[in-house]
């Protein structure tokens, strides 16, 4: 692996997003990212405002909203970034409504993002557009929607669909969105090698809950 982990471990979004986890594991979860020095923790919503009394400012907190599966209404997902931001998120990964994808209401689906962005002020924005449902003129499609948002990150996947980030994927939405759009690669980085793969490939993020416990392993 060429590239040093302290580079990959700076990149991870370091995520526990199972439906039944504890603070006790939140808290861990947090002692983790702050110890290896990771981009954030990705944790669910009603467990924000405790992350933020546990880490202060010393790092990011992002949270899911729409999450897992994106059909929510507009309204809904802009009080629910609301109500996380209050909470104390500083990032907002965004499931995005492919319902509006599917039908070609391309108008209605870049309005909710620039509502969610709005909404997020200066916050970050990810848009989660899980490639593994999409056939690549629709990957292509989000690219572009994506990038004339004024979104932060594209997100490949929420983790809990048929699949996870791949090469081929992240390749395309790297080459695909503009340049102020970043990728954050999410759900089945499975190695370091992965992890390092990605980022060559173009991701600026990685969503995983296994790359610090891998640099763990290893007696990084």
């Amino acid at each position: 692996m060429d590239l040093d982990i302290r580079e990959i471990l700076r990149r991870c979004d370091h995520t526990l997003l199972r439906r039944d986890c504890g603070e006790d594991e939140i808290a861990a979860l947090c002692d983790e990212a702050l110890r290896y020095g990771c981009a954030s923790v990705c944790i669910p919503p009603c467990h924000v405002a405790f992350a933020k009394a546990q880490v202060g400012d010393k790092m990011k907190i992002c949270t899911v909203i729409g999450f897992p599966n994106g059909y929510s209404t507009t309204a809904v997902k802009v009080f629910e970034a609301q109500e996380a931001i209050r909470s104390g998120a500083d990032e907002i990964d965004m499931v995005v409504n492919l319902c509006l994808l599917r039908d070609g209401k391309r108008d209605a689906l870049l309005g909710e993002i620039c509502a969610l962005k709005a909404a997020c002020g200066e916050k970050v924005l990810k848009v989660i557009v899980e490639t593994c449902l999409l056939s690549e003129e629709e990957k292509l499609a989000l690219c572009d929607i994506v990038s004339e948002s004024g979104a932060d990150f594209i997100k490949t996947s929420t983790g809990f669909s048929t699949g996870g980030a791949t090469r081929e994927d992240v390749r395309l939405l790297r080459e695909n969105c503009s340049e102020q759009v970043r990728v954050k690669a999410a759900g089945g980085i499975a190695t370091l090698e992965d992890a390092a793969d990605f980022v060559a490939l173009g991701a600026d993020r990685l969503g995983t809950s296994r790359v610090v416990k891998l640099a763990i392993e290893q007696g990084y």
